[in-house]
């Protein structure tokens, strides 16, 4: 488990095609490893990711088909910026909302605008994706826990302030690019519950 309060960016430091999968190294100057080893969660731009070893670079991690095809990091190349957290303790501050890693689809930004002193973003989700976006809810991009501050239909907004920004990938992004996005948990519950409600006063009836 995550919050989207990114620790560190990373750099791709190396792909390499395994069999069909991809094996990364992902290079972690800028974070703190005094409480990792192999075997522990990185979020790597939102997606969680097994550390299978650590070297003097950062660490090592399988990435999967399903993960390739599902998320940015198929699209990665060597030198590209990742957002990095690692997994949570029972005693660290929940400075963002419940981040799982799994990342539930890969939207657009369509719009990059400056207001004030923060920068405007607008994103295009993908269409079985909108419906878990509301304004004022949360949503991470590339990893990185994020109020949305505007919806329409598949189109979102987002307001980062400078501070994200400088620590984050955000800086980075172009019109066009695309991100990895994780819908709020409680909304994808909620909705599972209620189906089930639905489903059990369908079958009453019978």
């Amino acid at each position: 488990m995550f919050t989207g309060i990114i620790e560190a960016v990373g750099r791709v430091a190396s792909i390499d095609e395994r069999g069909g999968d991809v094996r990364l190294c992902i290079a972690t100057q800028e974070l703190d490893r005094s409480d990792v080893s192999a075997g522990d969660s990185i979020s790597t731009s939102g997606v969680c990711l097994t550390a299978v070893q650590w070297n003097e670079l950062g660490f090592v991690a399988d990435v999967s088909r399903e993960t390739i095809n599902r998320t940015t990091l198929g699209g990665l190349a060597p030198g590209a910026l990742v957002n990095l957290e690692k997994a949570m303790l029972p005693t660290s501050r929940f400075g963002g909302h419940m981040v799982t890693g799994h990342v539930d689809g890969m939207g657009h930004i369509v719009n990059i605008n400056n207001s004030g002193r923060a920068t405007t973003y607008q994103l295009q989700a993908p269409t079985d994706l909108s419906r878990y976006i509301a304004v004022k809810g949360s949503i991470t991009v590339d990893g990185v826990s994020l109020t949305v501050n505007d919806v329409d239909d598949r189109l979102f907004r987002l307001d980062i302030v400078p501070h994200t920004a400088d620590v984050t990938t955000f800086s980075h992004f172009r019109v066009g690019d695309r991100v990895n996005l994780e819908v709020d948990l409680v909304a994808r519950y909620l909705e599972s519950l209620l189906q089930a409600g639905s489903n059990t006063v369908a079958m009453d009836r019978k």
